[in-house]
Protein backbone atom coordinates (compact mmCIF):
# COMPACT_ATOMS: atom_id res chain seq x y z
CA UNK A 1 0.00 0.00 0.00
CA UNK A 2 1.32 3.15 -0.79
CA UNK A 3 0.05 7.00 -1.10
CA UNK A 4 1.64 9.90 -2.23
CA UNK A 5 1.17 12.65 0.28
CA UNK A 6 3.63 14.96 -1.34
CA UNK A 7 7.07 14.48 -3.17
CA UNK A 8 9.42 12.00 -1.29
CA UNK A 9 6.61 11.86 1.55
CA UNK A 10 4.72 8.06 1.22
CA UNK A 11 2.76 6.24 3.10
CA UNK A 12 3.26 3.01 3.32
CA UNK A 13 5.27 -0.05 4.64
CA UNK A 14 2.84 -2.29 6.50
CA UNK A 15 1.35 -5.41 4.75
CA UNK A 16 -2.12 -4.70 3.47
CA UNK A 17 -3.82 -6.17 6.76
CA UNK A 18 -4.59 -5.30 9.91
CA UNK A 19 -1.14 -6.14 11.35
CA UNK A 20 1.18 -3.61 12.62
CA UNK A 21 0.48 0.14 12.77
CA UNK A 22 -1.08 1.48 9.49
CA UNK A 23 -1.08 4.91 8.75
CA UNK A 24 -4.00 6.73 6.48
CA UNK A 25 -4.69 9.92 5.32
CA UNK A 26 -8.30 12.02 5.52
CA UNK A 27 -8.97 14.89 5.16
CA UNK A 28 -7.00 17.54 7.11
CA UNK A 29 -5.56 14.16 9.76
CA UNK A 30 -4.05 11.38 9.09
CA UNK A 31 -5.59 8.40 10.63
CA UNK A 32 -3.72 5.50 12.91
CA UNK A 33 -4.00 2.05 13.49
CA UNK A 34 -2.74 -0.53 15.36
CA UNK A 35 -3.07 -4.05 14.91
CA UNK A 36 -6.57 -3.22 12.90
CA UNK A 37 -7.70 -1.07 16.23
CA UNK A 38 -8.10 2.82 16.05
CA UNK A 39 -5.43 4.38 17.97
CA UNK A 40 -5.11 7.92 17.27
CA UNK A 41 -5.79 10.92 14.72
CA UNK A 42 -2.95 13.40 13.93
CA UNK A 43 -5.42 16.54 12.77
CA UNK A 44 -3.20 19.19 11.27
CA UNK A 45 -5.86 21.60 9.83
CA UNK A 46 -8.73 23.74 11.16
CA UNK A 47 -7.35 24.12 14.69
CA UNK A 48 -4.73 27.25 16.24
CA UNK A 49 -2.22 24.72 17.14
CA UNK A 50 -1.81 20.79 15.31
CA UNK A 51 -2.73 18.12 18.03
CA UNK A 52 -4.09 13.98 18.48
CA UNK A 53 -7.01 13.21 19.32
CA UNK A 54 -8.86 11.18 20.60
CA UNK A 55 -5.76 8.56 22.29
CA UNK A 56 -7.08 5.13 22.79
CA UNK A 57 -5.64 3.17 25.25
CA UNK A 58 -5.88 -0.78 26.12
CA UNK A 59 -9.26 -2.08 25.54
CA UNK A 60 -9.92 0.56 23.12
CA UNK A 61 -11.20 3.19 25.78
CA UNK A 62 -10.38 7.15 25.22
CA UNK A 63 -8.23 8.12 27.70
CA UNK A 64 -8.31 12.02 26.98
CA UNK A 65 -10.95 14.25 26.85
CA UNK A 66 -13.21 15.12 24.14
CA UNK A 67 -13.76 18.55 24.25
CA UNK A 68 -13.11 21.53 22.39
CA UNK A 69 -13.04 18.67 19.79
CA UNK A 70 -16.49 17.70 20.40
CA UNK A 71 -18.04 20.85 21.96
CA UNK A 72 -21.17 19.29 23.30
CA UNK A 73 -19.25 16.44 25.10
CA UNK A 74 -21.37 15.62 28.26
CA UNK A 75 -19.85 14.89 31.52
CA UNK A 76 -16.76 16.96 31.12
CA UNK A 77 -15.68 20.28 32.13
CA UNK A 78 -15.82 22.86 29.28
CA UNK A 79 -12.38 24.35 30.01
CA UNK A 80 -9.53 25.42 28.75
CA UNK A 81 -10.94 25.35 24.98
CA UNK A 82 -6.12 24.80 23.93
CA UNK A 83 -6.57 21.73 25.58
CA UNK A 84 -6.68 19.42 22.37
CA UNK A 85 -6.10 16.09 23.57
CA UNK A 86 -2.42 15.26 23.31
CA UNK A 87 -0.03 18.69 21.96
CA UNK A 88 2.99 20.02 21.97
CA UNK A 89 3.02 24.39 22.07
CA UNK A 90 4.62 26.62 24.78
CA UNK A 91 3.74 30.00 26.32
CA UNK A 92 6.29 31.71 25.55
CA UNK A 93 8.66 31.89 22.31
CA UNK A 94 10.30 35.16 21.70
CA UNK A 95 7.66 36.06 24.16
CA UNK A 96 4.65 35.40 22.16
CA UNK A 97 2.12 32.76 24.09
CA UNK A 98 1.91 29.52 21.29
CA UNK A 99 0.01 27.76 24.33
CA UNK A 100 -3.62 29.60 24.87
CA UNK A 101 -6.07 30.36 21.92
CA UNK A 102 -6.78 33.83 21.35
CA UNK A 103 -6.37 36.55 19.28
CA UNK A 104 -3.42 37.66 20.79
CA UNK A 105 -2.14 34.42 21.06
CA UNK A 106 0.32 32.34 18.04
CA UNK A 107 -0.40 29.82 16.35
CA UNK A 108 1.38 26.49 15.36
CA UNK A 109 0.92 25.79 11.99
CA UNK A 110 1.66 22.69 9.59
CA UNK A 111 4.14 23.06 7.14
CA UNK A 112 4.82 19.92 5.58
CA UNK A 113 5.49 16.54 6.57
CA UNK A 114 9.27 14.64 5.82
CA UNK A 115 7.96 10.73 6.30
CA UNK A 116 4.37 9.41 6.76
CA UNK A 117 5.53 5.41 7.48
CA UNK A 118 3.36 2.08 7.99
CA UNK A 119 5.10 -0.89 9.51
CA UNK A 120 4.28 -3.97 11.15
CA UNK A 121 6.61 -3.38 14.29
CA UNK A 122 6.14 0.79 14.22
CA UNK A 123 4.49 3.70 12.78
CA UNK A 124 6.48 7.13 11.64
CA UNK A 125 5.10 11.02 11.28
CA UNK A 126 7.35 12.91 10.76
CA UNK A 127 6.43 16.77 9.99
CA UNK A 128 7.93 20.42 10.54
CA UNK A 129 5.21 23.58 11.83
CA UNK A 130 5.69 26.61 11.51
CA UNK A 131 5.11 28.80 14.72
CA UNK A 132 3.22 32.17 14.02
CA UNK A 133 3.09 35.28 15.56
CA UNK A 134 -0.45 37.45 15.52
CA UNK A 135 1.13 39.54 12.99
CA UNK A 136 1.98 36.67 10.58
CA UNK A 137 5.86 36.40 11.44
CA UNK A 138 7.64 32.91 12.11
CA UNK A 139 9.10 33.10 15.38
CA UNK A 140 10.79 29.59 15.03
CA UNK A 141 9.69 25.99 13.14
CA UNK A 142 9.63 22.53 14.76
CA UNK A 143 10.40 19.08 13.70
CA UNK A 144 8.05 17.02 15.43
CA UNK A 145 8.04 13.23 15.17
CA UNK A 146 5.74 10.93 16.54
CA UNK A 147 6.88 6.66 16.43
CA UNK A 148 4.13 4.28 16.94
CA UNK A 149 5.06 0.69 18.25
CA UNK A 150 2.56 -2.28 17.44
CA UNK A 151 3.34 -3.80 20.37
CA UNK A 152 0.98 -6.18 22.65
CA UNK A 153 -3.29 -5.43 23.15
CA UNK A 154 -2.47 -4.52 26.84
CA UNK A 155 -0.46 -1.53 26.18
CA UNK A 156 0.08 1.22 23.63
CA UNK A 157 3.57 2.88 23.86
CA UNK A 158 5.10 5.99 21.07
CA UNK A 159 7.89 8.23 21.36
CA UNK A 160 7.19 12.13 20.59
CA UNK A 161 10.11 13.39 20.08
CA UNK A 162 10.25 17.58 19.22
CA UNK A 163 13.54 19.51 17.93
CA UNK A 164 12.77 23.24 17.77
CA UNK A 165 14.76 25.18 14.51
CA UNK A 166 15.61 28.39 15.47
CA UNK A 167 15.76 30.81 12.61
CA UNK A 168 17.90 34.21 11.85
CA UNK A 169 17.16 35.17 15.37
CA UNK A 170 18.39 33.65 18.90
CA UNK A 171 14.96 32.21 20.31
CA UNK A 172 14.40 31.78 23.59
CA UNK A 173 11.88 29.83 25.34
CA UNK A 174 10.45 31.45 28.10
CA UNK A 175 10.37 31.20 31.66
CA UNK A 176 6.44 30.18 32.17
CA UNK A 177 4.35 27.42 33.51
CA UNK A 178 2.46 27.19 30.60
CA UNK A 179 3.64 24.45 28.39
CA UNK A 180 4.87 22.06 27.00
CA UNK A 181 4.93 18.31 25.79
CA UNK A 182 0.80 17.93 27.41
CA UNK A 183 -2.16 16.01 27.37
CA UNK A 184 -5.56 16.52 28.91
CA UNK A 185 -6.62 12.80 30.66
CA UNK A 186 -10.19 11.99 30.38
CA UNK A 187 -12.34 12.99 32.82
CA UNK A 188 -12.50 9.99 34.54
CA UNK A 189 -9.46 9.82 35.44
CA UNK A 190 -9.14 12.77 37.33
CA UNK A 191 -8.11 13.38 40.94
CA UNK A 192 -11.04 16.11 41.44
CA UNK A 193 -14.29 15.35 39.70
CA UNK A 194 -16.07 17.72 37.26
CA UNK A 195 -18.38 18.14 40.25
CA UNK A 196 -15.60 19.27 41.98
CA UNK A 197 -15.47 16.04 44.72
CA UNK A 198 -13.20 14.03 45.07
CA UNK A 199 -12.12 11.86 42.29
CA UNK A 200 -10.71 8.12 41.60
CA UNK A 201 -7.57 9.50 39.47
CA UNK A 202 -3.83 9.37 41.22
CA UNK A 203 -0.77 10.77 40.17
CA UNK A 204 2.51 8.90 41.12
CA UNK A 205 5.84 10.84 40.46
CA UNK A 206 9.32 8.45 40.09
CA UNK A 207 10.15 9.75 43.23
CA UNK A 208 7.41 8.36 45.44
CA UNK A 209 5.33 11.68 45.29
CA UNK A 210 1.50 11.43 44.95
CA UNK A 211 -1.57 13.45 44.19
CA UNK A 212 -2.10 17.43 44.04
CA UNK A 213 1.35 17.76 45.30
CA UNK A 214 2.87 16.44 42.21
CA UNK A 215 2.70 19.63 40.80
CA UNK A 216 5.77 21.78 39.68
CA UNK A 217 7.83 19.04 41.22
CA UNK A 218 11.08 17.32 39.19
CA UNK A 219 11.24 13.46 38.15
CA UNK A 220 11.77 11.36 35.43
CA UNK A 221 8.94 9.96 34.93
CA UNK A 222 5.13 11.00 35.79
CA UNK A 223 1.99 8.18 35.49
CA UNK A 224 -1.64 9.55 35.77
CA UNK A 225 -4.38 6.86 36.11
CA UNK A 226 -8.07 6.10 37.10
CA UNK A 227 -11.44 4.79 35.71
CA UNK A 228 -12.32 4.77 32.22
CA UNK A 229 -15.15 2.63 31.45
CA UNK A 230 -15.21 0.70 34.77
CA UNK A 231 -11.22 0.07 33.61
CA UNK A 232 -8.26 1.00 35.68
CA UNK A 233 -5.62 2.71 32.98
CA UNK A 234 -3.28 5.09 32.90
CA UNK A 235 -1.15 7.03 30.91
CA UNK A 236 2.83 7.72 31.96
CA UNK A 237 5.50 10.29 30.23
CA UNK A 238 8.97 8.86 30.49
CA UNK A 239 11.43 12.39 30.52
CA UNK A 240 14.86 10.92 28.61
CA UNK A 241 17.86 11.26 30.42
CA UNK A 242 19.38 13.02 27.03
CA UNK A 243 16.74 15.68 27.68
CA UNK A 244 18.00 19.58 28.70
CA UNK A 245 17.17 20.01 32.29
CA UNK A 246 16.53 16.26 33.19
CA UNK A 247 14.74 15.36 35.35
CA UNK A 248 11.87 17.60 33.79
CA UNK A 249 9.26 19.51 36.61
CA UNK A 250 6.10 18.53 36.13
CA UNK A 251 2.84 20.89 35.15
CA UNK A 252 0.16 18.28 36.18
CA UNK A 253 -2.88 19.18 37.39
CA UNK A 254 -6.03 17.44 39.84
CA UNK A 255 -8.39 18.60 36.92
CA UNK A 256 -6.41 16.58 34.56
CA UNK A 257 -4.34 18.59 32.64
CA UNK A 258 -0.45 16.53 32.34
CA UNK A 259 2.39 17.85 31.09
CA UNK A 260 5.86 17.99 31.50
CA UNK A 261 7.43 21.73 31.33
CA UNK A 262 11.07 21.99 31.95
CA UNK A 263 10.86 25.71 31.45
CA UNK A 264 8.69 26.66 33.67
CA UNK A 265 10.92 27.42 37.13
CA UNK A 266 9.91 30.74 38.36
CA UNK A 267 6.30 29.30 38.51
CA UNK A 268 7.42 25.83 40.16
CA UNK A 269 9.95 26.62 42.54
CA UNK A 270 9.21 30.87 42.95
CA UNK A 271 12.72 31.71 42.08
CA UNK A 272 12.94 35.18 40.20
CA UNK A 273 11.09 35.81 36.80
CA UNK A 274 13.42 34.45 33.72
CA UNK A 275 15.41 31.65 35.88
CA UNK A 276 13.67 29.28 33.56
CA UNK A 277 14.66 31.14 30.04
CA UNK A 278 15.98 28.60 27.56
CA UNK A 279 17.76 30.32 24.65
CA UNK A 280 18.64 28.54 21.01
CA UNK A 281 20.96 30.56 19.09
CA UNK A 282 20.40 31.85 15.42
CA UNK A 283 20.34 28.96 13.30
CA UNK A 284 20.60 26.52 16.25
CA UNK A 285 18.02 23.82 17.22
CA UNK A 286 16.97 22.02 20.90
CA UNK A 287 15.61 18.34 21.16
CA UNK A 288 13.23 16.82 23.69
CA UNK A 289 12.44 13.35 23.73
CA UNK A 290 9.53 11.85 25.71
CA UNK A 291 8.11 8.17 25.90
CA UNK A 292 4.56 7.91 26.47
CA UNK A 293 3.42 4.30 27.84
CA UNK A 294 -0.26 3.68 27.76
CA UNK A 295 -1.34 1.12 30.12
CA UNK A 296 -3.83 -1.11 32.35
CA UNK A 297 -4.15 -1.09 35.85
CA UNK A 298 -2.11 1.70 38.44
CA UNK A 299 1.14 2.51 38.76
CA UNK A 300 2.76 -0.78 40.67
CA UNK A 301 0.87 -3.40 38.22
CA UNK A 302 1.95 -1.52 35.32
CA UNK A 303 5.34 -1.62 36.53
CA UNK A 304 6.12 2.00 35.00
CA UNK A 305 9.57 2.34 36.69
CA UNK A 306 10.65 -1.04 35.47
CA UNK A 307 9.69 -0.18 32.31
CA UNK A 308 11.31 3.57 32.51
CA UNK A 309 14.32 1.57 33.05
CA UNK A 310 13.76 -0.58 30.21
CA UNK A 311 14.04 2.47 27.98
CA UNK A 312 16.59 4.30 29.48
CA UNK A 313 19.25 1.65 30.86
CA UNK A 314 18.69 3.42 34.51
Amino acid sequence: MLMILGAGVGLGGAACGAEGVVITEQAGKLRVEINGEWFTEYVFSGAPHVYFHPLMGPGGVPMTRSFPMVRDSVGEAHDHPHHRSLWYAHGSANGVDFWSESSRAGKILHDRFLEIKSGRDAGVIRSVNRWEAPDGTVVCSNLQTLRVYAGPAGERLFDFEVTYLAGDRELVLGDTKEGSMAMRVASTMRLTGVDKKPGKGDIVLSTGIRGKQTWGKRAAWCDYYGPVQDKTVGVAIFDHPQNPRHPTWWHVRDYGLFAANPFGIHDFERKPAGTGHLKVPAGGQLTFKYRFYLHAGDTEQARVAERYRAWTGQ
